[in-house]
């Protein structure tokens, strides 16, 4: 659809600019200046994002009738987190890729890589996520923890390597997940190829924002735990808490706070991180 044709359908169907903005996942911001002129040549996602919601009078429905899952649509009751961005994923996804006749459960590496480089998504067994933009508290944690950990790793000697996202790790060796940890270390060297890892790190960090919160610690430790990873830290910036899951036999868990010295499982007793010193370094943000 050319520009004039979708703001033809938004005056056709009534739509506002936050149900176009729900229902697409874009930016509220970028929905307004397209729909005002602002914005005079929008990206081809951008725009093929925002046909898929004229696509069908039912938001609700794909271009073929069929009904969306619970997942993509966002609403409650589904068995995955929702997240309004879900449901213009898959309707941009329908029209675009042809994946019509797919549902969450059923998509493969093939489909991840045909999603547009400016739409970021984690592959669970087959289900797509929608990541949305992190906080800046988010980034602080996640480069002040990867910055840690490369300093550590260093000063001990440990022959392991950090990565901080987006790097994806194809976690099972399988093509249904592909995610994108916020910062893991993988200690085997022949799991990590110059695409993206393959195999489980050793230990993946997660830091929680309110869009992730459930996945990171239901969805994400189940798989992590599945899959053969070590160690699985949730940094919490709401509670100020991080909880350590060490994933052997008994699932041993322990929780620290933002003034406490963590000790690195995976380093066997040789390292822990002072982690006061990374509240120090984004404390202004709680002021």
């Amino acid at each position: 659809m050319t520009l004039e044709e979708l703001r033809n359908k938004k005056r056709e169907f009534g739509y506002s600019n936050q149900q176009i903005s729900d229902l697409s996942g874009l930016p509220m911001g970028t929905v307004q200046k397209i729909f005002s002129g602002k914005t005079a040549a929008p990206r081809y996602a951008t725009l093929k994002a925002l046909e898929a919601v004229f696509l069908s009078e039912n938001p609700g429905q794909n271009s073929e009738g069929d009904k969306l899952s619970p997942e993509l649509q966002g609403t409650a009751g589904a068995s995955y987190p929702k997240n309004h961005a879900g449901a213009g994923l898959q309707k941009y996804a329908e029209q675009t890729i042809a994946y019509g006749r797919k549902r969450q459960g059923e998509y493969t590496l093939e489909d991840y890589y045909r999603i547009p480089d400016d739409q970021r998504v984690e592959l669970i067994d087959g289900s797509f996520f929608v990541m949305e933009a992190p906080t800046n508290i988010h980034q602080l944690l996640l480069l002040q923890i990867s910055n840690a950990f490369l300093s550590l790793i260093t000063e001990h000697g440990m022959d392991c390597i950090p990565f901080v996202a987006p790097a994806d790790v194809q976690l099972q060796c399988d093509n249904k997940t592909m995610l994108e940890p916020d910062v893991f270390i993988v200690c085997d060297k022949d799991k990590i190829l110059k695409s993206h890892t393959y195999g489980a790190p050793d230990l993946v960090v997660e830091v929680l924002s309110p869009s992730t919160r459930k996945k990171d610690m239901t969805i994400k430790l189940e798989a992590y735990s599945r899959a053969g990873v070590r160690e699985y830290w949730i940094v919490d910036p709401d509670k100020k808490k991080i909880i350590v899951y060490i994933l052997n036999d008994e699932m041993d868990m322990a929780i620290y706070g933002f003034e406490d010295t963590i000790p690195i499982g995976i380093s066997e007793g040789k390292c822990s991180l002072d982690f006061s010193k990374i509240y120090r370094y984004v404390s202004f943000l709680y002021e």
